[in-house]
């Protein structure tokens, strides 16, 4: 009989445990199924994000295509209204994804239900659903407390202008705070771009033997190999995880010097400069236009940025140079907008969000694809503030209040030009200097 009691316990236990295996299975096969909406809608994010770099570039190459071939049958698609329809699309899924889709996917990621509910998905989502709405009402209020101070007579409007009022006020406030991010991370990725390139290229190195370097690197390699596959000596404690990011280190300079000694001539000693020189044209480039910008707004009205409800193209070019003019407009909207990226993870503060492999979780995904999502919204405000290009704002891309205060914007030129000028000084001059401490300080020796 005990025996037998035992044996019925035992094998109660047993089917007690498999269906907590199965429940606990089919909650995880259930959140595994829900994860994937949440990872549709950041790349739904980035796909706005994409589409809103290249809002500008593309209506550009459109008005010098029609410029091009005024009469052609094959380019009557291509019209004012579809360009104009473009931009309404991106402002409209802009507003979506930074209002509504972003901080659902972050919520319900956070969520875990109410309190004395049934723990499941729908709960998530309740409650993801419910600190949505307290999120909407607390923006909502926020924002007719700022109009109710900054405009009073405004601020009365009811609640049927929802749409027409108070949402583009919200993404105004949100388009200026992505244009002051922007302000502070492209000079600093401009510096930033000599760097990167350069980690990417081969380097020619003056009056340095890379077969030399390469034994030495080889030889240290090994030995560091040596001793991680070695057993630890009984009287020298090595420390293991350090030991690893130092034979990573080494291993890494190896790799470079084995490229940078396959490189051809014409790769290694021609390869770097162009690009560097490439960089500095850009960046040169930029900071004139912003300078030249800032001279025609002392001068000339018209240069101040403003919204063009219906736009008319293929009349005249938006360069004073034609065709090359706006492909040059074209590249440096695209370069202004990687060397902001490149910046922006360059920076103290966001470095943290930095996407790694395999290595990076949801809630950094969606922080990441909200910060791409501000970035790149706020470009063609940024592009047309700093008269990178004469293509006025379509849409409610032209509404926002603070485009029209002369102030703001001279300032905001003023600020990029002096920002830009001083860290391309401050790096060329470091770059020059490093590069000649190393050249004689070898020959030297």
């Amino acid at each position: 009989m005990l025996c037998r009691s035992v044996y019925g316990s035992f094998q109660y236990l047993c089917e007690s445990k498999r269906a907590c295996d199965t429940e606990e299975k089919a909650l995880t096969d259930s959140l595994s199924l829900f994860s994937s909406p949440r990872l549709w809608l950041c790349t739904f994010t980035l796909s706005v994000a994409v589409c809103a770099v290249l809002l500008l570039p593309i209506s550009i190459l459109s008005n010098e295509v029609l410029l091009a071939f005024p009469h052609s049958y094959y380019m009557q698609w291509l019209n004012g209204s579809l360009i104009h329809g473009l931009w309404n699309l991106v402002f409209l899924f802009s507003n979506l994804s930074l209002v509504f889709l972003m901080p659902f996917a972050y919520f319900f990621t956070e969520s875990e239900g109410f309190a004395g509910s049934k723990k499941g998905v729908m709960a998530r989502v309740y409650e993801a659903v419910v600190l949505l709405l307290l999120l909407a009402l607390l923006v909502l209020g926020i924002v007719w407390v700022a109009s109710a101070l900054l405009h009073d007579n405004v601020a009365r409007k009811s609640l049927y202008d929802l749409w027409e009022y108070y949402l583009p006020y919200v993404y105004s406030g949100i388009s200026l705070f992505g244009v002051l991010l922007l302000l502070l991370c492209t000079p600093f990725g401009l510096s930033r771009m000599f760097s990167v390139t350069g980690s990417l290229l081969v380097k020619p190195r003056l009056l340095e033997d890379v077969e030399d370097t390469l034994s030495c690197t080889t030889f240290e390699e090994d030995t560091l190999s040596r001793k991680l596959n070695s057993d630890t000596s009984c009287w020298v404690k090595l420390n293991t995880e350090a030991m690893k990011k130092e034979y990573q280190t080494v291993r890494n300079k190896r790799i470079a010097l084995e490229m940078r000694r396959k490189a051809s001539p014409w790769q290694r000693n021609l390869g770097y400069p162009l690009a560097m020189l490439a960089l500095l044209a850009l960046t040169v480039m930029c900071v004139l236009m912003v300078c030249f910008n800032v001279l025609e707004l002392l001068l000339d009205e018209t240069a101040m940025p403003r919204g063009m409800e219906d736009p008319h193209l293929g009349m005249v070019s938006f360069s004073m140079f034609g065709s090359l003019g706006a492909a040059v407009q074209v590249v440096l909207i695209l370069y202004l907008m990687v060397s902001s990226v490149v910046g922006f993870y360059s920076s103290p503060l966001f470095t943290g969000l930095l996407p790694r492999a395999q290595d990076t979780n949801l809630t950094q995904i969606i922080a990441n694809c909200v910060s791409l999502l501000i970035l790149s919204s706020a470009l063609p405000v940024f592009s047309r503030t700093l008269g990178i290009t004469r293509f006025d704002l379509l849409g409610d891309f032209g509404r926002y209040n603070w485009l029209g205060n002369f102030y703001i914007v001279f300032l905001y030129n003023m600020l990029f030009a002096g920002l830009t000028s001083a860290s391309l000084i401050k790096t060329v001059t470091w770059a020059v200097q490093r590069e000649l401490i190393r050249a004689f300080g070898k020959s030297l020796l």
